[in-house]
């Protein structure tokens, strides 16, 4: 029996599969060009990095 990982990427491989990643990827890149959403994820990011813009340790302030 097929691993669920092999099954996704037998998914991932097949013609369907790969329209579907096609579509998730336009579709992302769409929000990211909104101002707004790009807002957010720049937010997230600098959260990620600590909130500093620094080395991405995770060394900031403690909230």
């Amino acid at each position: 029996m097929a691993s669920l990982f092999n099954k996704v990427v037998q998914f991932a491989n097949s013609p369907k599969g790969k329209q579907v990643i096609r579509q998730a990827t336009d579709k992302a890149q769409e929000l990211a060009k909104d101002p707004k959403n790009r807002a957010k994820i720049d937010d997230v990011r600098r959260r990620i990095q600590g909130g500093r813009g620094g080395n991405g340790t995770g060394t900031g302030p403690v909230r």
